[in-house]
């Protein structure tokens, strides 16, 4: 499986599988051993993250950046693990966990209010000032029960986020 030259065995896509928490069936995992074949050009077994800048949906999403960070230097298996946070098949905590990791951007386990008005800032562009932008969010914050110096662990996410009425079910264009 290291090297995208060869094919899957049946071992390999149940591993896999077994990795993703069967967030895909077999033949998604072979669809998108195929796709992760493409994208690794010189069969390295792992894709650089600027490879994922030539899929157009990636290039043009406000976090690509952020997601970039994320992606960088990915075997098939922590491609495939990180394709699941869009499954439908994927628990909510697990989603929670991903979006979690995006806003943590240097990845210290916490998300600070500079984190999250980094995300809006890429969300948002121009179309709102950066006042506006601290204004939101220090009022979502209070709302939350925060404030703008608290540092968010997952476990805050996870609160916040896991009794909302949060629906995260994204189709991965697979083919």
């Amino acid at each position: 499986m290291g090297n995208t030259s060869s094919m899957l065995t049946q071992y390999d896509i149940e591993e896999v599988q077994e990795h993703c928490n069967h967030a895909f069936s077999q033949q998604e995992i072979v669809s998108l051993y195929h796709r992760f074949c493409q994208l690794d050009r010189n069969s390295s077994g792992f894709i650089p993250g600027d490879e994922f800048l030539s899929v157009p949906e990636f290039a043009v999403n406000p976090l690509s950046q952020r997601l970039l960070r994320m992606l960088d230097g990915l075997n098939f298996k922590e491609f495939v693990a990180f394709l699941s946070a869009f499954s439908p098949r994927t628990s909510l905590q697990h989603k929670i966990e991903f979006v979690f990791r995006v806003y943590d951007f240097d990845s210290n386990g916490r998300v600070t209010f500079d984190d999250i008005l980094g995300v809006l800032r890429d969300l948002t562009g121009s179309f709102i000032s950066e006042q506006q932008r601290q204004k939101v969010l220090t009022r979502v914050l209070e709302e939350a029960g925060y404030t703008k110096d608290s540092s968010l662990v997952l476990s805050d996410f996870m609160k916040i986020l896991g009794n909302s009425d949060l629906k995260m079910e994204v189709e991965v264009p697979i083919d």
